[in-house]
Parts: structure tokens; sequence; C-alpha cells
């Protein structure tokens, strides 16, 4: 793997690639690598980057294409639950008070 990066990188410095440009698109490619091992999940990519979520979260909202984050899910919303019955009227009808 060592001599791939190096060849990487020698081809990179030959094509005139700046050094921060690099950065960025490694930081990129193995963080999209990660979330698509995790199923976009942001909480267990971060715990297997040994990085904070929020960090992760914060560095991720680059990496957007048409409005959402590829690689990555969506939050599913959460389903309101319906209230329950009314039972204030029913309760009280069959009761005799004394």
């Amino acid at each position: 793997m060592k001599s791939r990066l190096e060849a990487l990188v020698i081809e990179m410095v030959d094509r005139g690639i700046m050094f921060e440009d690099a950065v960025k698109e490694f930081e990129k490619q193995f963080i999209m690598c990660v979330l698509n091992r995790t199923n976009g999940n942001l909480s267990k990519a971060a715990e297997e980057l040994r990085i904070h979520r929020n960090t992760l979260s914060k560095r991720v909202e680059g990496y957007y294409q048409n409005g959402h984050m590829t690689g990555a899910r969506r939050r599913r919303t959460r389903e309101q639950p319906s209230p329950p019955p009314a039972r204030a009227a029913a309760a009280g009808a069959g009761r005799v008070r004394r």
C-alpha cells in the first residue's frame, strides 16, 4: 500500500496538484469511504474515524450534491403518535353519583 501511495503522490506532484488540494481530496475520499461502509450513519462513521460526530458533520457539509449528502442516508422523520381518544365524556356517562 505504501508504494501505491508513493506513486500517487509522485503523480500528483508531477501534475502540479497543490498540497492543500491533495489533503482536502484525501480527507473527502477517506470520509466518504467510511460513510459508505456505515450506510451513511454519521454516528457509526464518526466512531470508526475516532472523531466527534459533530466534527464529522461539519466536515461533510461541503460534500453535498443536489441538496443531500452523497454516501449518506437522509434521517427519517419521526412519526408523531396519534392522540389518545377522548375518554372524559364517555367515562362520566355510565356512572351514577350518590
